[in-house]
Protein backbone atom coordinates (compact mmCIF):
# COMPACT_ATOMS: atom_id res chain seq x y z
CA UNK A 1 0.00 0.00 0.00
CA UNK A 2 1.31 3.46 -0.89
CA UNK A 3 1.88 6.06 1.84
CA UNK A 4 -0.57 8.36 -0.02
CA UNK A 5 -3.29 5.76 0.71
CA UNK A 6 -2.53 5.97 4.43
CA UNK A 7 -1.95 9.70 4.96
CA UNK A 8 -3.69 12.45 3.04
CA UNK A 9 -1.50 15.54 2.69
CA UNK A 10 -3.01 18.88 1.70
CA UNK A 11 -2.11 22.54 1.77
CA UNK A 12 -3.69 25.78 0.65
CA UNK A 13 -1.59 28.80 -0.28
CA UNK A 14 -4.19 30.89 -2.11
CA UNK A 15 -5.91 34.03 -0.83
CA UNK A 16 -8.74 33.94 1.69
CA UNK A 17 -10.65 30.92 2.98
CA UNK A 18 -10.68 27.41 1.52
CA UNK A 19 -11.86 24.04 2.84
CA UNK A 20 -8.93 21.61 2.72
CA UNK A 21 -10.20 18.34 4.22
CA UNK A 22 -13.79 17.24 4.87
CA UNK A 23 -14.54 14.06 6.76
CA UNK A 24 -17.76 12.90 8.33
CA UNK A 25 -19.30 15.86 10.12
CA UNK A 26 -16.19 18.06 10.30
CA UNK A 27 -14.04 20.22 8.08
CA UNK A 28 -10.51 21.55 8.27
CA UNK A 29 -9.97 24.77 6.34
CA UNK A 30 -7.28 27.38 5.92
CA UNK A 31 -7.64 31.15 6.06
CA UNK A 32 -4.92 33.25 4.46
CA UNK A 33 -4.75 36.97 3.81
CA UNK A 34 -7.27 38.48 1.43
CA UNK A 35 -7.75 42.22 0.82
CA UNK A 36 -11.45 41.88 1.79
CA UNK A 37 -10.22 41.11 5.31
CA UNK A 38 -8.12 44.25 5.70
CA UNK A 39 -9.56 46.22 8.65
CA UNK A 40 -10.74 49.11 6.51
CA UNK A 41 -12.71 46.67 4.31
CA UNK A 42 -14.56 44.80 7.06
CA UNK A 43 -18.18 45.90 6.88
CA UNK A 44 -19.86 43.06 8.80
CA UNK A 45 -19.45 40.36 11.41
CA UNK A 46 -20.80 36.86 10.92
CA UNK A 47 -21.87 34.00 13.17
CA UNK A 48 -22.53 30.32 12.62
CA UNK A 49 -25.82 28.91 13.89
CA UNK A 50 -24.83 25.24 13.98
CA UNK A 51 -21.16 25.06 14.89
CA UNK A 52 -18.38 26.39 17.03
CA UNK A 53 -15.40 27.43 14.92
CA UNK A 54 -11.83 26.73 16.02
CA UNK A 55 -8.95 28.94 14.88
CA UNK A 56 -5.23 28.17 15.21
CA UNK A 57 -2.67 30.69 13.96
CA UNK A 58 0.04 28.76 12.12
CA UNK A 59 2.18 31.70 11.01
CA UNK A 60 2.08 35.46 10.66
CA UNK A 61 -0.34 37.58 12.66
CA UNK A 62 -4.11 37.59 12.90
CA UNK A 63 -6.54 39.78 14.79
CA UNK A 64 -9.79 38.06 15.79
CA UNK A 65 -12.72 40.43 16.32
CA UNK A 66 -15.54 39.30 18.61
CA UNK A 67 -18.91 41.06 18.73
CA UNK A 68 -20.52 41.12 22.16
CA UNK A 69 -24.31 41.29 22.19
CA UNK A 70 -26.79 42.38 24.82
CA UNK A 71 -28.65 39.26 26.05
CA UNK A 72 -31.84 41.32 26.31
CA UNK A 73 -31.42 42.61 22.75
CA UNK A 74 -29.33 40.00 20.88
CA UNK A 75 -29.82 41.80 17.60
CA UNK A 76 -27.53 44.61 18.83
CA UNK A 77 -23.74 44.46 19.05
CA UNK A 78 -22.81 46.44 22.16
CA UNK A 79 -19.03 46.01 21.99
CA UNK A 80 -16.34 44.67 19.72
CA UNK A 81 -13.35 42.97 21.31
CA UNK A 82 -10.05 42.21 19.61
CA UNK A 83 -7.81 39.22 20.24
CA UNK A 84 -4.26 39.32 18.92
CA UNK A 85 -3.94 35.62 18.15
CA UNK A 86 -0.81 33.82 19.31
CA UNK A 87 0.75 31.04 17.20
CA UNK A 88 -0.24 27.54 18.27
CA UNK A 89 -2.94 28.70 20.69
CA UNK A 90 -6.44 27.33 20.10
CA UNK A 91 -9.32 29.82 19.88
CA UNK A 92 -12.81 28.32 19.94
CA UNK A 93 -15.44 30.84 18.85
CA UNK A 94 -18.71 29.50 20.21
CA UNK A 95 -21.73 28.86 18.05
CA UNK A 96 -23.78 32.04 17.59
CA UNK A 97 -20.93 34.44 18.47
CA UNK A 98 -20.39 37.27 15.98
CA UNK A 99 -16.84 37.48 14.65
CA UNK A 100 -14.43 38.40 11.89
CA UNK A 101 -10.67 38.46 11.45
CA UNK A 102 -7.75 40.21 9.80
CA UNK A 103 -4.84 37.93 8.87
CA UNK A 104 -1.56 39.60 7.93
CA UNK A 105 -0.17 39.19 4.41
CA UNK A 106 2.06 36.33 5.62
CA UNK A 107 -0.56 34.69 7.86
CA UNK A 108 -2.04 31.24 7.70
CA UNK A 109 -4.83 30.24 10.08
CA UNK A 110 -6.15 26.70 10.48
CA UNK A 111 -9.94 26.42 10.99
CA UNK A 112 -12.03 23.50 12.20
CA UNK A 113 -15.81 23.65 11.85
CA UNK A 114 -18.81 21.56 10.86
CA UNK A 115 -18.53 20.31 7.30
CA UNK A 116 -21.91 21.76 6.33
CA UNK A 117 -21.08 25.32 7.42
CA UNK A 118 -22.24 27.61 4.63
CA UNK A 119 -24.47 30.60 3.87
CA UNK A 120 -27.62 28.69 4.90
CA UNK A 121 -26.51 28.50 8.55
CA UNK A 122 -24.29 31.57 8.78
CA UNK A 123 -25.71 35.03 9.45
CA UNK A 124 -24.11 38.38 8.72
CA UNK A 125 -24.56 41.63 10.64
CA UNK A 126 -23.62 44.95 9.07
CA UNK A 127 -21.36 47.11 11.21
CA UNK A 128 -22.09 50.73 11.98
CA UNK A 129 -19.55 53.38 10.96
CA UNK A 130 -18.46 53.60 14.60
CA UNK A 131 -17.96 49.83 14.83
CA UNK A 132 -15.98 49.82 11.59
CA UNK A 133 -13.82 52.57 13.07
CA UNK A 134 -13.25 50.45 16.18
CA UNK A 135 -11.93 47.59 14.04
CA UNK A 136 -9.63 49.94 12.15
CA UNK A 137 -8.41 51.40 15.45
CA UNK A 138 -7.68 47.92 16.82
CA UNK A 139 -5.50 47.23 13.84
CA UNK A 140 -3.41 50.33 14.30
CA UNK A 141 -4.26 51.45 10.79
CA UNK A 142 -4.63 55.18 10.60
CA UNK A 143 -7.94 56.23 9.09
CA UNK A 144 -8.81 59.58 7.63
CA UNK A 145 -11.92 61.45 8.69
CA UNK A 146 -13.86 63.77 6.40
Amino acid sequence: MALEDLVQQKEYTGAGYAPVIDYGAWRVAVLNHHPELNPENICALHCHDQTDEVFVLLRGHCLLYIGETDPARPEHTVAIHCIDMQPGRIYNVRRGVWHSHTPSVDASVLLVENRDTDSTNTRERTLTAEQRGTIVDFSGVRRTRP
